[in-house]
């Protein structure tokens, strides 16, 4: 009987801690998507009124506009390269021993221990050195040695947890290399595969850090014009471009969990 009410106990508190965490969580995000359909000229909760004002505005504003472009289009480019490098990599790591490999491993890691300020600087050294500051290849290769490490390590554990008997039944059949890559390890992992562009895409999306030091041409990612305009500003803008940055990510998710599951993807 005290076994049991211990049980329920801990159950009710594991219940209680965890709905605290989930709602200071999503709390803040709640607290902008709301405050963004104010129709006053401050920021301020609760609003005062019900809007869409502020998203025509941000829909208008050719800085947010061309911000958010260059946000999605450099996160596409580094969640597709990031994927690319990260699968070849995993798999030589997963599957084949070679002089460096656990060399290899701690460099493919070792951006999740340095300082995003120490290596931005370091990359506009390195590019202002190069004269190439004024072009997209810094906040591109930034975002990726970024992204990598997340995609490396999603990638490991898929192939870690795979099971490779259908691989080894196809190489008996005389399948080649590369075609039993095709049609028997990219499909068995691609849930795998999704949430590794998922990390790549939402780490290089919302990255400020490394974007303010390596912005290009007068071109600034949509955090860092966000960063810059409430330095300026406090007006409910920004509040209705936060959600629109929100919409996306929920929506990316949304449709992982519409195609595979996000069970799966996990």
């Amino acid at each position: 009987m005290r076994v049991d009410l211990i049980d329920r106990a801990m159950a009710a508190s594991g219940a209680a801690v965890r709905a605290i965490v989930y709602t200071m969580l999503a709390l803040p995000a709640l607290l902008v998507i709301v405050c963004s359909f104010t129709s006053g000229d401050s920021l301020n909760f609760p609003p005062t009124g019900f809007s869409m004002r502020w998203y025509r505005e941000a829909w208008q504003n050719e800085l947010f506009m061309t911000a958010l472009w260059t946000s999605t289009y450099i996160a596409v480019l580094v969640s597709t390269m990031a994927l690319a490098i990260g699968f070849a990599a995993a798999f030589a790591i997963n599957r084949f021993a070679f002089p460096g490999k656990g060399f290899l491993q701690a460099l493919a890691f070792s951006p999740l221990i340095v300082p995003a300020v120490v290596l931005g600087i370091g990359l506009l050294q390195l590019f202002a050195k190069l004269n190439l500051t004024q072009t997209i290849y810094p906040l591109l290769l930034g975002h990726l040695v970024l992204a990598i490490p997340y995609v490396m390590r999603t990638i490991l554990a898929s192939l870690s947890l795979h099971n490779r008997v259908l691989e080894e039944a196809a190489m008996n059949l005389r399948a080649s290399p590369l075609k039993v890559i095709r049609r028997i390890t990219l499909p068995l992992i691609l849930p795998g595969l999704l949430s590794a562009a998922i990390f790549a895409f939402v780490t290089s999306f919302g990255n400020v850090t490394v974007s303010a030091f390596l912005t290009y041409g007068g071109h600034v990612t949509l955090p860092v014009q966000i960063f810059t305009y409430v330095d300026t500003s406090y007006d409910p803008l920004v509040a209705a471009v936060s959600s629109l940055m929100i919409v996306i990510t929920l929506v990316i998710i949304l449709v992982i969990e519409r195609l595979i599951g996000a069970d799966r993807v996990a």
